[in-house]
């Protein structure tokens, strides 16, 4: 191992938990669309492979620990993985709990994540000798992928319908710019897909709002209030044990083990489905809600970890969720990382571990201590200072200018066409993972359909 890069490594978790600290106290941030596009900005800006990872396993925890805090504070789901959270939130909200439920959270982050890392890399060492194998056939893992996703998800149906349609799509645009003279003859774009699947819901959001119909029609209202008392912001007691009851953390622990193999599934379904079973022997409704809280902050961590160090380390090949969402740009970003050559071919076994060492004990020791002593003070600045449309607004003009940069201004509206198709699909129950699995699988089927 390269000892000159542990700096390096430090310094990019620590920018991660600065920036991703901040982004995380924002509500309604999708996990997708703010940790893809800066993970592959870093990828297309040639910085080394071990500092990319260290990076992005910091970005998760920190991003992950954060946007819990909104949900138990005003009710509001900071990501896509806080969204089971809000009712048990609101109920322990109701109670006079919030600051509790913030500390039990970041407790059960910290359970999810000491389990999940050690126990991902023993599987992944363990899956490795087959690696070879599993990437013979990895068209049709993405094929299979599709359909396990599509079959998981809200909309089995059209999910299933949409596999073939979105690989036609993705096919004929590429082949479009190979006719025009956009693309060579041998050329591929994948990052501009990327990044339109990603940015899909908020593009169909801002068009919406050009029809002055449906924006009339659109619910209004004020300001969120942000009641913070003087007793919620004194300090706490660090020590995950004196915040947790016995039971939470035995359901913490349990479900974060439960959930690490399950790499291959949706992160939002093992969080609601196995959060919602860790509190159902609860008597009381806050103690059920309070042990939920805490099981589903620990399974954020433990299935978003287990789905990117899993796939990664041991084949190499996107065949998660979380491979084929946030951590795509690891897996392929052209032209610097593709299917054939990326992380897991750069890094030794060695290498990858103190990476994703570094990240996780970075992120975990200072974004624990950040929510457990000052994630109201925290809170309090970000609501009031940070408008949350300054920051779409940042991701939207990133997703434009990476658009143009891969293949011109025609690339532009093409973002505009597949991010608006995808975002309907996703706003009608077809989920990221079944649209990034059909961009995969795609040229499978124009092969063998054709």
């Amino acid at each position: 191992m390269d000892l000159t890069l542990l700096l390096p490594m430090a310094g990019a978790a620590l920018a991660a938990v600065l920036l991703y600290t901040l982004i995380g106290f924002i509500p309604g941030t999708d996990e997708t669309s703010v940790l893809l596009p800066v993970t592959l900005a870093l990828v297309l800006a040639g910085t080394d492979p071990q500092v990319v990872l260290a990076f992005f396993i910091a970005a998760v925890v920190t991003l992950n620990l954060t946007n819990s805090i909104p949900t138990a504070l005003v009710g509001l789901p900071g990501g896509v993985l806080s969204a089971p959270m809000i009712d048990h939130a609101l109920t322990l909200k109701r109670e006079g709990r919030a600051a509790e439920t913030i500390r039990k959270m970041a407790a059960g982050s910290v359970v999810g994540t000491l389990i999940a890392v050690p126990l991902a890399l023993l599987i992944a060492g363990a899956i490795t000798p087959w690696a070879e194998q599993l990437r013979e056939y990895g068209s049709l893992l993405f094929v299979g992928g599709a359909v396990v996703l599509a079959l998981l998800g809200k909309n089995r149906v059209l999910s299933l319908l949409a596999i073939i349609p979105l690989g036609l799509l993705f096919q004929g645009v590429q082949a479009l710019y190979r006719q025009t003279g956009v693309l060579p003859e041998d050329g591929t774009i994948t990052v501009s897909f990327f990044l339109s699947i990603t940015a899909g819901p908020l593009l169909l959001s801002l068009a919406t709002l050009l029809n002055p119909t449906l924006r009339a029609a659109l619910p209004r209202a004020g300001r969120t209030p942000v009641r913070i008392t003087r007793s919620e912001l004194q300090g706490a007691p660090l020590n995950p044990r004196r915040l947790l009851t016995r039971a939470e953390l035995g359901a913490s622990a349990t479900v974060s083990v439960a959930s690490t193999p399950l790499f291959f599934l949706s992160p939002v379904a093992l969080t609601l489905l196995m959060g919602e079973a860790s509190g159902a022997r609860a008597k009381e409704p806050a103690e059920r809600s309070s042990r939920a809280v805490t099981s589903m902050a620990a399974l954020a961590h433990s299935t978003y970890l287990a789905g990117v160090i899993i796939p990664l380390l041991a084949v190499g090949l996107p065949l998660s969720p979380v491979a084929v969402g946030p951590a795509n740009a690891l897996f392929n970003a052209p032209p610097v990382l593709s299917l054939d050559r990326n992380v897991h071919h750069l890094l030794s076994t060695p290498q990858f571990v103190a990476a994703v060492v570094v990240g996780t004990v970075i992120a975990l020791v200072l974004s624990y201590v950040l929510a457990v002593r000052y994630s109201f003070r925290l809170t309090a600045l970000v609501t009031r200072y940070v408008p949350h449309e300054a920051v779409l607004a940042l991701f939207v003009v990133f997703v434009l200018l990476l658009a143009y940069l891969d293949a011109g201004l025609i690339n532009v509206f093409a973002v505009l066409l597949v991010g608006i198709t995808c975002g309907t699909l996703n706003r009608l129950g077809v989920n990221f993972g079944v649209q990034f699995m059909s961009l995969y699988a795609a040229p499978w089927f124009v092969a063998h359909l054709m």
